[in-house]
């Protein structure tokens, strides 16, 4: 079997997996996004030579606490700004033009603000107008990895300017601009033909997912350049491990989640 082959295979099977879990019901959604994120700790932890007990501790009574009990709006609120304290942290962290080890309190800072409670916010994405909306989900879904392949394919075949060589010299202007029109095109068809909600709405969301997703992947690409690896993991054939998987979908889900808060406070 090839390497491609292998490679469109594993990407259906995560694919179907994504899409089925989330559309079978709210319990299946929780249950595969908390064994993800379980998965993703421990490659994380992998990557800055952290001991993954006490982080995969700390992960699941997060997970648990904030998911399958009823938390008051000033508890995600307060979530969503240690996310966002992190993220700018992280984008720091990604323009540094050492390529430094992290201490122990950096990496704990890390392991819980840039991917525990991320990945707790996308949890919470769905449930914003107080019921669950898988097709929120979907579409960001969509979204990201529209962005993702038409960045790919149009930087391999128009690409010749590097967006930020010294971390993933294969990404390029082109390709960025390129994942960013055809996110829109796919956040403008889902709004009118899945969602039936404000185009605005979903161009808006379509800009945030290209423009930070881009920024998660290059912040995991400076995490594995310092650990020396290519992968998070091998667990998917042809794609890495989850946290490659994923890093788009964790960088993205605070700014979101944060544009859906100032839509319904504006409104």
């Amino acid at each position: 079997m090839t390497t491609t082959v292998t490679r469109a295979l594993s990407g259906a099977v995560y694919v179907l997996l994504l899409v089925g879990a989330t559309l079978y019901s709210q319990y299946s959604f929780l249950l595969l996004f908390g064994l993800l994120l379980l998965f993703s700790v421990v490659e994380f932890c992998k990557l800055v030579s952290l001991k993954p007990i006490i982080p995969l501790v700390i992960a699941t009574v997060g997970y648990i606490l904030f998911n399958l009990n009823n938390t008051v709006k000033t508890n995600e609120i307060l979530l969503l700004i240690a996310a966002l304290l992190v993220s700018i942290r992280s984008l720091l962290f990604l323009f540094e033009k050492k390529d430094r080890f992290l201490d122990v309190q950096a990496k704990y800072v890390f392991l819980i603000g840039y991917l525990i409670i991320p990945i707790i916010i996308f949890t919470k994405i769905p449930f914003i107008n107080n019921q669950y909306v898988p097709e929120i989900i979907i579409s960001i879904l969509v979204i990201i990895w529209s962005n993702d392949t038409f960045a790919y394919l149009v930087g391999i075949t128009m690409g010749k300017n590097k967006l930020f060589e010294r971390i993933s010299p294969k990404k390029t202007i082109e390709g960025f601009v390129g994942g960013v029109i055809f996110a829109v095109v796919a956040g403008i068809l889902l709004a009118e033909f899945y969602l039936h909600e404000p185009t605005i709405r979903w161009i808006i969301i379509a800009m945030i997912v290209s423009a930070f997703g881009t920024l998660g992947d290059l912040i995991e690409s400076k995490f594995k350049r310092i650990a020396g690896v290519k992968d998070s993991g091998n667990i998917m054939p042809g794609h890495g491990g989850f946290l490659d998987r994923l890093d788009s979908i964790i960088f993205v889900a605070p700014f979101v989640y944060l544009f859906y808060q100032i839509i319904y406070y504006v409104s």
